[in-house]
């Protein structure tokens, strides 16, 4: 199957398409691509001229932003009560919701392409990826998750179809991930990467699970729909029933279409969306 591929640099870092037939309508990527400078230009904290940058100096109100922002702003206060504070966008002390943003954007952009008409596809948010359908029949999508210990190698991959996958970790920017709770440096764990069909929720649910340590994967084994696998700073790995289920020692997802749609993981898993 043909892929069509395209890279392109947006909110400090690259987001990458690969889109398999059946193509999207003519404009349509490029419509998307648009739509993520816009998100880039409304959520920015280093652009003074942001609606999130006005609102933390107070020149405006959340009224008098983008919609789009009270709709984020909302989220993250349900993700801290989802996670028990451990994400928060306040956790360095002033308003920063790219804890969230880009995952919600990925996600965006996929819904994008799907209404266009690409039903395999995959959008990568620097290494945060929301995955459609598979990239030929009767195939899943496999992706490699990296050892944040052992630069240009990867620990495990994970595999399916109409998933989503977001990694934490000090790989690619050091120990940059605030805990909320104190203000300092999460530093219980190298890397925890989670599964599931939302990047928005896997992407936030990741930065929490990288902020509570190895108490995470309890956490996740609780969260409906979702599953992880964690790197401690020793090398150790571990991984969450689901994962652990399909391929022992190689986690992989479920090869089957989610159950659960995007708006629904979002409504039930913010309201702390427990099993049992």
């Amino acid at each position: 199957m043909t892929a069509l591929r395209h890279a392109e640099p947006c909110m400090g870092t690259v987001f990458s398409f690969d889109l398999r037939e059946p193509y999207p309508g003519d404009g349509a990527l490029e419509e998307v691509i648009a739509w993520l400078h816009w998100v880039d230009a409304t959520f920015s904290t280093y652009r003074p001229e942001s609606d999130i940058s006005r609102l933390a100096r107070g020149e405006v109100e959340v009224g008098d932003c983008a919609p789009e922002v009270g709709e984020i702003l909302a989220l993250c206060d349900r993700l801290t009560e989802a996670t028990d504070g451990c994400f928060s966008a306040y956790a360095g002390g002033a308003l920063d919701p790219s804890g969230v943003v880009k995952g919600w954007a990925i996600e965006r952009a996929g819904s994008m392409l799907r209404a266009a008409g690409s039903l395999n596809h995959h959008v990568n948010g620097g290494g945060d990826l929301q995955l459609s359908g598979g990239p030929e029949p009767g195939r899943p999508w496999r992706v490699g998750i990296a050892d944040p210990l052992r630069p240009g190698t990867v620990a495990t991959v994970v595999a399916g179809r109409d998933m989503a996958v977001a990694t934490s970790g000090t790989a690619e920017r050091g120990a940059h991930i605030l805990d909320p709770r104190t203000g300092r440096p999460a530093a219980a764990l190298a890397a925890v990467t989670v599964v599931g069909p939302s990047v928005t929720l896997a992407d936030a649910y990741a930065t929490a699970a990288f902020v509570m340590g190895e108490a995470a994967r309890d956490w996740i084994e609780g969260m409906t729909g979702y599953e992880a696998y964690g790197i401690g700073l020793d090398g150790r790995a571990w991984a969450t029933a689901g994962l652990r289920a399909d391929a022992p020692g190689q986690p992989s997802t479920r090869s089957g279409r989610s159950t659960m749609s995007t708006r629904s993981a979002i409504e039930s898993a913010t309201r702390c969306g427990r099993k049992g």
